[in-house]
């Protein structure tokens, strides 16, 4: 498996990576293309990827939480012919190898479903056994009508991070406003 990290848009990438993107959160509030394209107008994004034999296997498409000097993984899927398999994991393990070296990021931040459904504890589950800490804290937006929480990595010992969901939510919805506004 091999991994990758790009910080400018790609429309030939982007095609290969849509169908992953598509098959996971088309139907589960996915970004619009456009709105994408904006994130990384702005470097506000990166697009990991990893290749199995060539062949897009998985996606993660993380944000810049500066004033944390975080890592927001905004979206991570695995095609689904070959989850199950660990791919998952790895590309977790590369983006947390990337973000401390390449870019000194200190945390690694998501935000889950907070309704308590077995899809969403699924999820939950998969991102404890990745080291991830579920804050208490259920966050409501505006425009979107699912609660969710805020999970945490910290990467380093010595990290200062909020380990308080309701601050850690400042940082997320900073960063959702920048990348839908023009």
């Amino acid at each position: 498996m091999e991994f990758l990290t790009f910080d400018q848009w790609d429309n030939h990438l982007w095609d290969r990576v849509r169908p992953i993107y598509d098959q996971a959160f088309a139907d589960k509030g996915a970004k619009p293309e456009k709105i994408i394209r904006n994130m990384f107008r702005k470097q506000l994004c990166f697009l990991h990827i990893g290749l199995d034999d060539g062949r897009v296997a998985a996606m993660a498409l993380t944000g810049k939480l500066k004033e944390a000097n975080s890592l927001l993984i905004d979206y991570l899927a695995v095609n689904e012919e070959l989850r199950g398999q660990g791919i998952g994991i790895h590309l977790l393990k590369y983006i947390k190898d990337w973000a401390m070296t390449s870019e000194n990021y200190n945390s690694l931040i998501i935000e889950v479903e907070a309704e308590e459904t077995p899809e969403n504890q699924a999820r939950v589950a998969f991102w404890k056994r990745c080291g991830f800490v579920l804050t208490e804290y259920i966050h409501q937006y505006i425009w979107v009508h699912e609660p969710y929480q805020a999970m945490y990595k910290k990467l380093r010992p010595d990290t200062k991070l909020s380990t308080d969901g309701k601050i850690l939510f400042t940082y997320i919805e900073q960063f959702h406003k920048e990348s839908f506004k023009r």
